[in-house]
């Protein structure tokens, strides 16, 4: 189903580069700072292992030129601070984060130990960098949006494909700093659309009744459409929500194409594991001597527009041509 995803994955070896030997004078000693969950056994982190696999593209070998320690926070936010000032003083060498809370997180912790953020949002306008062309600082890297006004986008395309909605529960999280003015910004599409936006707050969803909960609000206030901002709580109880959409028969819009692949309606995002691979460049750059400050951040270029036809069958909905000749991939 992942075809052109995994084609455009395997192209991505080709902007990082060819297997290099690495000189092995010194073992370099990576952080990796994530929102998300700890990986286990029967649940690996995708994003780590990307990491690792790019590195290894690039000549490093894990234990030898390069260790890497990882530090989770569970989808919990208000843990960053305290992880990133363990990886500080545990004396590492570049931190890698996920997720823009890491950014801030690791830029508190550190004023000089580079960081490389693989995937954040809206640098400049955080602090987090002076400008793109001139990060000015110890932050470099990718972000995974180019503007809050990518989320109004998404507001269309499902508008789009369900022409008859009107009320729009959007679930995203007011720690992620960047999505407050992501939902800013769909509040000034919808009103030209005649949509109205039921937010609602993820942030303190520790479990699965706090997500019960929600969805039972979502339920009483009469939502007939659903918008998933693609944060670390959503990501953790993804299944809980994709089953939610289609038992509650609501179209829904989701910003990452796993999603889609499980049975959801629609996405339309950056490719995040692209991002992850795109990281480990300007680490192996750093190692070979570049400043933070002189490598400029990249801005994502390739979204994936991804339409699940079962879904819709499912929903009574049939998805315009107009969609399906822009889409990416098509599930049937």
């Amino acid at each position: 189903m992942r075809r052109r995803a995994f084609v455009m994955l395997l192209g991505s070896a080709e902007m990082i580069g060819a297997p290099v030997a690495i000189a092995e004078e010194r073992t370099w000693r990576l952080g990796w700072l994530s929102p998300y969950v700890s990986p286990t056994a029967g649940q690996p982190s995708a994003d780590l292992d990307t990491f690792k696999a790019a590195l290894a593209e690039l000549g490093y070998v894990e234990g030898r030129s390069c260790v890497i320690e990882a530090r989770f926070a569970d989808t919990d936010n208000s843990r960053l601070p305290a992880l990133a000032k363990e990886l500080v003083a545990s004396g590492f060498d570049i931190i890698v984060t996920i997720g823009t809370p890491t950014v801030a997180a690791a830029k508190s912790a550190s004023a000089t130990i580079p960081i490389v953020m693989a995937g954040s949002a809206t640098p400049v306008e955080l602090g987090f960098v002076a400008s793109l062309h001139h990060p000015g600082g110890n932050v470099t890297g990718v972000t995974h949006s180019p503007g809050p006004e990518f989320a109004g986008k998404g507001l269309e395309l499902l508008k789009e494909v369900a022409p008859n909605i009107s009320r729009v529960a959007i679930l995203w999280d007011s720690s992620g700093l960047h999505e407050g003015p992501s939902l800013d910004a769909q509040l000034a599409v919808a009103a030209k659309l005649g949509l109205t936006l039921l937010p609602h707050d993820v942030k303190d969803v520790r479990d699965a009744d706090d997500l019960a909960a929600v969805f039972s609000a979502v339920e009483k206030e009469g939502a007939d459409s659903l918008f998933v901002f693609l944060n670390f709580v959503n990501g953790k109880y993804g299944d809980k929500i994709t089953n939610f959409a289609p038992e509650t028969r609501l179209p829904a819009m989701y910003q990452d194409t796993w999603f889609t692949d499980v049975g959801g309606l629609i996405s339309y995002y950056t490719n995040w594991l692209s991002l992850r691979r795109r990281a480990a460049a300007y680490v192996d750059k750093i190692i070979k001597g570049a400043k933070p400050a002189d490598l400029p951040v990249e801005l994502p270029t390739t979204f994936q527009l991804v339409v699940n036809l079962k879904a819709a069958k499912a929903l009574g909905r049939i998805v315009p041509q107009s969609i399906l000749t822009r889409a990416d991939e098509v599930i049937e």
